[in-house]
C-alpha cells in the first residue's frame, strides 16, 4: 500500500495534507493542478487513504480493516467518480455519482472522500450544480478536484477550494526513483528524467516503452552520421522519421536534447552535464564540426518543424527540410 512516502519531490504539499490531517483541518473541497502524469492522481489516491485509516496517523497504516479495502479499491468511503463521454463529465454523472450520495454518512470511517479525475471537462451544469455541494457540504465530505489546467473550472468553484499545485519535481530526484525503484541504470534514468521534464508518470512510461527506445536509437544513429549521410539515406531517414506518426514529437524532443548537449559541450569544453553521456564522441565531433551559430539555427529549425507538425503541415517534407538544414 502506498503512502506520502512515495511522494517524490512535493514535500510541501505532503506536508501541509499532513498538517491538516493530523490538526483535523481538513477543508471540504480541494484542487490539485498539475500537468498529466504529475502524480496528483497517486496523492489524492493517498490522502483519500490516510483519511479513511483507522489509525488516525498522517500516513494510512496498511494494516487495518479500513487500509486493506482502500487498497484493493473497495472502500464504499472513497468514490472516485467516471464517465461515459470521453470528451465531458455531465451534469446527471455528477449527480448521480457525488451529489446523491454525498447525503448518505460514510460507511466506515469519518471521512467520504470525492475524487473527481479531469475535472474540467466537467459542463459547466455538472461545475454548477457541484458549486451548491462545495458550498454547503456535510461536515464529513471531502472533495478532491484533479485538473491539469484550474482556469477552465468557473470561478465560484476556484474561490471556496483550496488549490494545490502539483509541479515539475528535479531531474535529479526522478532519475534516483527510477534507479533504486525501477533497475534502470543510471545512464537511461537520467536521460528519461531530462525528456520527462520533472513529470514523474512520464518518466515511469518510458522506462518500459519499447517505442520510445527504438525513436531514441534512430535519433542517435542520424545525429552521429548526419553530415556524411548520402541524400538515399536522408529520404530513408526521413521515412523511418515519419513512420513514428503521434510519437514524431518525442523524435524532435530528444533531437532537441542532442543539440543542447552539443551547445553546452561547445560552449563549455567538458563533460559535464551531457545527457547524452554514452554518445559523449559523438556530441564532441558534432560540436567540433558546428559553430555556434549553426547549432542556434538548427535548434530554432527543430522549434519551428515541431510548430508546423502540430499545425498538420506535410510531415515527410518538414522532416527532410530539417534533416538537410543540419547537412
Amino acid at each position: 500500500m502506498k503512502s506520502f512516502y512515495d511522494i517524490i519531490g512535493q514535500s510541501k504539499i505532503v506536508e501541509h495534507l499532513q498538517t491538516a490531517i493530523r490538526t483535523q483541518q481538513v477543508s471540504h473541497a480541494y484542487i490539485f493542478n498539475g500537468e498529466d502524469g504529475s502524480g496528483k492522481k497517486t496523492l489524492a489516491r493517498i490522502f483519500a487513504e490516510t483519511l479513511e485509516c483507522e489509525d488516525g496517523g498522517i500516513n494510512p497504516c496498511g494494516k487495518c480493516h479500513a487500509c486493506h479495502i482502500s487498497d484493493s479499491g473497495n472502500n464504499p468511503d472513497i468514490i472516485t467518480i467516471t464517465h461515459e463521454k470521453s470528451g465531458s463529465i455531465s451534469v446527471d454523472e455528477i449527480r448521480e455519482q457525488l451529489i446523491a450520495d454525498i447525503t448518505i454518512k460514510p460507511y466506515y470511517g469519518r471521512k467520504k472522500v470525492y475524487i473527481v479525475p479531469d475535472a474540467t471537462l466537467m459542463t459547466v451544469q455538472a461545475q454548477n450544480a457541484l458549486l451548491k455541494t462545495i458550498e454547503e457540504p456535510p461536515e464529513y465530505a471531502v472533495i478532491i478536484l484533479l485538473t491539469d489546467n484550474k482556469n477552465k473550472l468557473l470561478s465560484t468553484i476556484l474561490s471556496r477550494s483550496l488549490t494545490l499545485e502539483i509541479r515539475p519535481i528535479k531531474d535529479t530526484l526522478v532519475s534516483e526513483y527510477l534507479v533504486k525503484n525501477k533497475n534502470v541504470n543510471e545512464y537511461k534514468a537520467q536521460l528519461t528524467a531530462a525528456f520527462a521534464r520533472g513529470n514523474i508518470g512520464r518518466a515511469l512510461k518510458l522506462t518500459d516503452n519499447e517505442e520510445f527506445e527504438e525513436i531514441k536509437s534512430e535519433v542517435i544513429r542520424v545525429l552521429s552520421d548526419i553530415s556524411s549521410m548520402k541524400m538515399d539515406e536522408i529520404m530513408e531517414s526521413v521515412k523511418t522519421a515519419v513512420g513514428f506518426k503521434e510519437d514524431i514529437d518525442d523524435y524532435l524532443d530528444l533531437m532537441l536534447m542532442w543539440f543542447r548537449d552539443v551547445l553546452l559541450y561547445k560552449a563549455s569544453g567538458e563533460d559535464e552535464g551531457i545527457i547524452f553521456a554514452e554518445e559523449m564522441s559523438s556530441v564532441r565531433r558534432c560540436a567540433e564540426s558546428f559553430s555556434f551559430e549553426k547549432i542556434n539555427l538548427i535548434i530554432e529549425k527543430l522549434m519551428e518543424t515541431k510548430d508546423k507538425l502540430a499545425s498538420n503541415v506535410n510531415a515527410e517534407l518538414s522532416i527532410e527540410t530539417l534533416l538537410l538544414s543540419m547537412k
